[in-house]
C-alpha cells in the first residue's frame, strides 16, 4: 500500500494504522505504530530519541496536531521501543503514557534503566545510540492491570499481561483490527529473512529476565484470541498467525535445548558463551533453510548479529537462574 503524502518511513495498513520505521540500527528494524481513530490518535511502542521526529512527521502526514495524541503504550520498557517515551511525552500535552505496573518506575525515573542497558552494552554505546533518557511525570502515567481495557476515541484497546521476553511485558489486543500489538513477546521477524514458506520468526532471549515457560504461556494466550494480525516491534505486520506461532513455540524450545547441551558442556565463560552463540547462529541456519532460504549462513548471522548476541546472554542469565 503506497501513499505519496506520507513520509518514505511510514507505511499505512488497514484500519488506521500506520508503521512507521524509526530508522534505529537499519531499516525496517524497529517499528513504532501510529493508530487513528476518528481524529484521536495513539503511539504503541516509540524508538529511540532519535525516532520521535519522525513519529511527529508522520503525526502531521495525517493531518493531525500533536494536541490529538491521547495515549502513548509502551509494550515494554526496552530502550529501543521506549527509550523516546520521554522526549516524545514532551511533544504531545494531552497525551497519557500507558505501561505495565513493573515498568512504570522506570519511564518516571530512567536512571536505572539506563544503568541495566550501560550493564549490557556499555556505558559509551548506550550514550551514543540512545542519547539522554527524559522521564514522564507521574500525574501522566497510566499503570496497566491484565484484561484492563483504554479507548482511542470509541475503540476499545485492551491489555494483556505477556511476560517471557520480559516481566513488565504488556501486549495490546486491538478488536477493531482483530490484531495484536505484540512488542517482543510474539518474537522478531525480519522482511531480510522472509522465505518462500513466507515470514521467519524467532523469540528474544534478551537478558536480563528471559523465561521460556513464561514466553510459551504468553504466546498460546496470544494464539488463544485467533488474531488475524500480529503487530511487531521488529518488524511490521504479519498474517498468517498459527503457522507463526507453531514456529515460535518449536524456536523456544530449540533455543532452550542448545542452552542445555552447550551448558552440559562448557563452564560459564567466554569459551561458553562463544559455542552459545555458534549452536543459535546454526539453529536459525537450519530453521530458515527447512523454509526454502536461498540466503548463505554468513548472510543470515549478519543480520542476526545482534540478536544472536542479546539472545546468547539472555539464556546464560537464565541458566544461572
Amino acid at each position: 500500500m503506497f501513499d505519496a503524502s506520507l513520509p518514505p518511513w511510514v507505511d499505512p495498513l488497514p484500519h488506521g494504522i500506520d508503521v512507521i520505521d524509526t530508522g534505529f540500527q537499519r531499516p525496517r528494524f524497529d517499528a513504532s505504530y501510529l493508530m487513528v481513530e476518528a481524529g484521536r490518535a495513539a503511539f504503541i511502542d516509540t524508538g529511540a530519541n532519535d525516532g520521535v521526529p519522525r513519529l511527529l512527521a508522520a503525526l502531521a502526514a495525517r493531518g493531525l496536531g500533536v494536541d490529538a495524541v491521547d495515549w502513548v503504550i509502551a509494550t515494554h520498557v526496552h530502550l529501543d521501543h521506549a527509550g523516546g517515551v520521554g522526549q516524545l511525552m514532551q511533544q504531545l500535552p494531552q497525551a497519557r503514557l500507558l505501561v505495565h505496573p513493573r515498568g512504570a518506575p522506570h519511564l518516571i525515573d530512567p536512571s536505572r534503566l539506563v544503568q541495566g542497558a550501560e550493564a549490557v552494552y556499555g556505558v559509551q554505546a548506550v550514550a551514543r545510540t540512545y542519547g539522554t533518557l527524559v522521564g514522564v511525570p507521574a500525574e501522566r502515567v497510566v499503570a496497566s492491570t491484565d484484561g484492563m481495557t483504554v479507548t482511542l476515541a470509541q475503540r476499545p484497546l485492551q491489555l494483556l499481561d505477556t511476560p517471557g521476553h520480559a516481566r513488565h511485558h504488556h501486549c495490546v489486543w486491538d478488536a477493531r483490527s482483530q490484531g495484536v500489538f505484540t512488542g517482543d513477546t510474539f518474537g522478531l521477524s525480519y522482511r531480510e529473512l522472509d522465505t518462500p514458506a513466507g515470514p521467519y520468526v524467532l523469540p528474544s532471549s534478551t537478558p536480563v529476565q528471559f523465561d521460556p515457560e513464561a514466553m510459551r504461556a504468553s504466546v498460546q494466550r496470544l494464539l488463544a484470541l485467533r488474531p488475524d494480525s500480529v503487530y511487531l516491534t521488529h518488524y511490521g505486520r504479519l498474517g498468517d498467525v498459527p503457522r507463526l506461532g507453531s514456529l515460535l513455540l518449536k524456536q523456544v524450545d530449540a533455543m532452550v535445548a542448545c542452552a542445555r547441551a552447550v551448558a552440559a558442556q562448557s563452564p560459564a565463560g567466554p569459551a561458553r558463551h562463544a559455542a552459545l552463540c555458534r549452536a543459535l547462529t546454526a539453529l536459525y541456519v537450519e530453521e530458515l533453510a527447512a523454509l526454502g532460504s536461498p540466503l548463505r549462513e554468513d548472510a543470515i548471522a549478519e543480520c542476526l548479529a545482534v540478536d544472536i548476541e542479546l539472545n546468547a546472554q539472555g539464556l546464560e542469565v537464565w541458566l544461572a537462574r
